[in-house]
């Protein structure tokens, strides 16, 4: 469903997709389009897409231009209408984090470790694990610090995602680094990640109302 539709017709509700909310935080590169997606992500659900949200989203005085912004964001798949607002979790993050890290995987398996090296939460990894994986995810950001120019400028890889790859190349265990405010988190999800599921959207938004 268009939001362009909300501006004339029925209201809806701006809502991130779950592509839109990985474009916003797989980057520690501030404003423009991360900007606008995190603000949606904030406060798309508090009130019907209106002029005046696309207006302060963007930052944009004036009208078309703002919605031209946000129109665009639609066509790449990052932003989207909902004729409900899609209310994020009320838990708190630490009840929240193991029930959304299990749907992040096909295998129920994942944790979320800080860039120091250790795990706020997990699922499907026992103790012992978790710990070891949130040390290699600090060694890989060590890493991924000392070769990023490298990867950026010289081969023109922009991702920081890390895996852990069979012969077909299908990822066994993946590194997803998460930029929230000024915290840097690693996502590690053993088997095929689940990123395009609302559970994606609901743990960002979780740690952005946290960390942010």
């Amino acid at each position: 469903m268009s939001i362009e539709l909300a501006v004339s017709a029925d209201p809806l509700f701006a809502e991130i997709t779950p592509a839109g909310v990985f474009y916003a935080v797989s980057s520690p590169e501030p404003g423009g389009n991360r900007s606008i997606l995190l603000n949606i992500l904030r406060e798309g659900n508090t009130a019907p897409f209106s002029v005046a949200m696309a207006q302060r989203w963007t930052q944009l005085a004036d009208e078309e231009d703002a919605l031209r912004s946000i129109f665009r964001l639609q066509r790449l798949g990052l932003v989207r209408g909902n004729p409900e607002a899609r209310r994020p979790p009320r838990e708190r993050l630490e009840d929240l984090l193991p029930p959304l890290l299990g749907q992040l995987s096909d295998h129920g398996k994942a944790l979320l470790a800080d860039e120091n090296g250790f795990y706020l939460a997990t699922a499907g990894f026992a103790h012992e694990s978790a710990e070891e994986l949130a040390g290699l995810s600090a060694d890989l950001i060590s890493l991924q610090s000392r070769h990023g120019r490298l990867l950026r400028n010289n081969l023109r890889v922009n991702s920081e995602s890390w895996a852990l790859v069979d012969p077909a190349g299908n990822a066994e265990l993946g590194f997803w680094p998460l930029f929230v405010g000024q915290q840097r988190f690693m996502l590690i999800i053993g088997g095929t990640p689940r990123l395009q599921d609302q559970s994606f959207v609901y743990l960002v938004q979780a740690l952005d109302t946290r960390y942010r």
